[in-house]
């Protein structure tokens, strides 16, 4: 469905389309997904892991062109981005690991991403190659210079056809900027800018100057002891490049406007929804933790994921969310084990469809939460092994809080807390989503 709109009957049928990545038991640290990013046409879908190594897969042209068209994507380009690192002034080590990852709108035939980790931003140029240059003056064919006394002739090169190569060269380095970890990067829409978030502040960078940034939110206090909320998430807004949006952990969101003045510290808006006392308790602090922020790609809303539920937002309104959907409220009960295991700061993405009828999140025993905002009809799916068979239609997966548990409902005690979707992905423009499973890739698609 090239719209992204919902099927006839008002609910999409998800199948599953593909997996990448290996179905065994012992996975190693290094090869869990940290994040995923389709790029603006979603013919390629990138994703970063633990060990620093980023894979970019491309969309099947003939899965693209058939009909009905196919969500099937194939390796295209894989590169170590970052390596582990050691801050010998604060006797620290910077992990490979790759935080984010945000596609540049392709201007030429080479393609454009940035990637960071804790510390380090780096601009990435992908590009094809399937010529090379045979016959050169001065230089062997394996690259060894000539001696010049040995030239007796001017020849001119050829180009011949080679097999296609896929070239990941880094462009530009940006670092030294962040004192604390880096947890968002986001292109503006000028495509010329973009902002870097780490917990108490926010840099704005030119693509072409590597040595200079500008601090555009700073929140940290003069005395670190009066601390009380760091920076979340960051995002620029979709359209207007003089807007950005800041999340925080004390479950608060600020609209900044660059025209205003240089350092954003003063928000245009804070949207923020007042806590219901009747549910206090030691953790609506930590559960009211925003951990991702997205703008609807109309500009108009945005989503925010907290612990238990993705509220949506109006840009025009303030006070509070006009939309809220539980993920997981089951687990209201279970707070305090989740502390214990330290499950309740997982920090869960969440996504838009592409025509911002749809919100996607993840959460525990690899399931995953689809809403329909015009239907309000809401899907719990599972990214499972079992289902690894193409054109496969998943089964909508219930939990079961207590009493008498039905066939097909799983009960709350019985879920897995180490199975977690964190990250996830939706399609610019069709009802192709990718689920980050641990160390496998699941792609979806909408039955048809």
């Amino acid at each position: 469905m090239d719209s992204g709109e919902p099927s006839s009957n008002g609910d999409i049928q998800w199948c599953f389309s593909q997996v990448k990545g290996t179905l065994e038991d012992d996975v190693t640290e290094a090869d869990i997904i940290s994040c995923v990013e389709f790029n603006h046409d979603g013919d390629l879908l990138a994703t970063g892991d633990k060990g620093g190594r980023v894979v970019i897969f491309q969309r099947d042209p003939i899965s693209k062109n058939s009909i009905p068209r196919r969500g099937e994507y194939n390796v295209y380009s894989t590169f170590q981005s970052h390596e582990p690192e050691f801050d010998y002034l604060k006797s620290l080590e910077i992990e490979e690991k790759i935080n984010k990852i945000r596609w540049l709108k392709r201007k030429n035939p080479a393609h454009f991403l940035l990637s960071t980790n804790d510390k380090t931003i780096k601009l990435w140029k992908v590009s094809e190659r399937d010529k090379r240059v045979e016959g050169y003056n001065t230089k062997e064919e394996n690259g060894a210079i000539k001696d010049p006394a040995c030239i007796t002739a001017l020849r001119v090169p050829t180009i011949k056809p080679m097999e296609l190569m896929v070239e990941a060269s880094p462009r530009r380095i940006f670092a030294n900027a962040h004192t604390y970890h880096i947890n968002s990067i986001s292109v503006n829409s000028d495509q010329e800018t973009y902002l870097s978030a780490d917990d108490l502040r926010i840099n704005l960078w030119h693509l072409e100057i590597t040595d200079q940034s500008f601090n555009i939110v700073d929140i940290k206090p003069t005395n670190m002891e009066e601390l009380t909320e760091v920076i979340t998430a960051a995002e620029f807004h979709p359209a207007e490049c003089n807007l950005l949006v800041y999340s925080s952990s004390k479950g608060t969101i600020r609209l900044c406007d660059m025209r205003a003045a240089a350092l954003c510290d003063r928000h245009s808006k804070l949207f923020e929804e007042p806590e219901d006392p009747t549910n206090r308790s030691f953790f609506s602090e930590i559960i009211s933790s925003i951990s991702d922020v997205k703008l609807s790609n109309s500009g108009r809303y945005m989503i925010s994921r907290d612990y238990l539920s993705v509220k949506v937002w109006d840009l025009h309104m303030e006070t509070k969310p006009i939309e809220c959907y539980y993920v997981h409220d089951y687990l209201r009960s279970k707070l305090c084990s989740l502390y214990e295991n330290d499950c309740i700061f997982d920090k869960f993405e969440c996504c838009w469809s592409g025509n911002d009828s749809a919100i996607m999140t993840g959460s525990y025993n690899n399931f995953f939460r689809v809403f329909d905002r015009s239907t309000k009809r809401d899907l719990t799916l599972e990214a499972a092994r079992d289902i690894a068979k193409p054109k496969t239609l998943l089964k909508p997966r219930k939990v079961c809080t207590g009493g008498k548990r039905k066939k097909d409902e799983i009960s709350v005690d019985c879920l897995d807390f180490n199975k977690k979707i964190l990250h996830t992905a939706w399609h610019p423009s069709e009802n192709v989503v990718a689920v980050a499973a641990t160390n496998n890739l699941f792609l979806f698609q909408d039955k048809l």
